[in-house]
């Protein structure tokens, strides 16, 4: 009980840390969003700009903005966007739905996938077959998203013209949308697919040399069984920890694969925000983007004192 009562205050005094962070970095960074709004074209006199200074809160001290900012978020609120004029709150709902159905399949594959080829690959290290694999996830591991998106954008979608170029959708309907998503959802598949599998490769091939596991052959287990009814479970907790971090960078990692694919999810809405210095969407949307990440850390360490004993005899 007072391990999870600590807990609880850690979680609440990296919430109170992150919303802090979300008020002060937007405005630590180079440029006007009153300049912005209005456009450098546009010449308008000093008390015009001041008045729409004053309009937006901006001529306030900053820490009278700064409580102001507390005061509407314990109230729901997010504010109103200085470039897209509507509420931040329906610009996230709107942009999330999409990023999450790109992000969560991604995810789960990826982390499936990367755990079963790398506890293989580590299990048999040797074998023809795992050292194709270990030098396909390594160039995926090693390549930046966006070139490896311009290459399968070209390939399969200028050339062959198996799938669209751009966007979410054209008529609507689910089959239009999964082949608008199957490019994306795939790079991103890979990505955290070749992540998982490196760090379960190399806790394989840790785990391997253990006592248990020659205790295990002696006794006569075949080495499939020992892999996934002993080693697999041992030498996955790094991976559970992986998931977790995994879910703030595919949603960080995402702004790229949006902006090659033409996609209007998160990764675009910030990108736009932070040229147009449109400070109530950056803290919006990076609040969801950590919010997110807290509750899959929680669910993290829920599952590791769930799995791995030796952490709940610690409590």
């Amino acid at each position: 009980m007072v391990f999870s009562a600590k807990k609880v205050l850690r979680y609440i005094f990296a919430l109170f840390f992150i919303i802090t962070l979300n008020f002060f970095l937007p405005r630590a960074m180079p440029g006007d969003p009153v300049i912005n709004l209005l456009g450098e074209d546009f010449i308008a006199g000093k008390e015009a700009v001041e008045k729409i200074r004053e309009e937006l809160g901006l001529n306030r001290p900053i820490l009278v903005q700064y409580a102001s900012y507390w005061a509407k978020l314990l109230r729901f609120d997010f504010g109103y966007s200085y470039h897209f004029r509507a509420r931040v709150s329906s610009l996230i709902i709107s942009r999330l739905k999409w990023t999450f159905i790109l992000v969560a399949p991604s995810l789960i594959l990826g982390t499936i996938i990367g755990a079963l080829a790398g506890s293989l690959a580590g299990w048999k290290r040797k074998s023809k077959g795992n050292t194709f694999s270990f030098l396909f996830f390594l160039f995926i591991y090693c390549s930046p998203p966006f070139f490896i998106s311009l290459l399968f954008l070209y390939f399969f979608g200028f050339q062959l013209g198996l799938f669209p170029l751009k966007g979410f959708y054209t008529t609507g309907n689910w089959i239009d949308i999964l082949k608008h998503l199957f490019l994306p959802v795939l790079i991103m598949t890979l990505f955290s697919a070749s992540r998982n599998y490196m760090v379960m490769r190399g806790s394989v091939l840790q785990e391997k040399e253990k006592l248990y596991v020659w205790y295990a052959r002696a006794k006569g287990h075949l080495d499939d069984s020992i892999l996934f009814q002993h080693v697999f479970k041992n030498a996955s907790l790094p991976v559970i920890t992986l998931f977790a971090l995994d879910f703030g960078f595919l949603f960080a990692g995402v702004l790229f694969i949006e902006i090659v694919f033409s996609l209007n999810g998160m990764g675009t809405l910030i990108y736009q925000s932070i040229l147009s210095r449109d400070y109530p969407v950056l803290q919006g949307t990076f609040l969801i983007i950590s919010f997110m990440v807290i509750i899959a850390n929680y669910l993290t360490d829920w599952i590791y004192n769930w799995i791995d004993p030796r952490v709940r005899a610690n409590r």
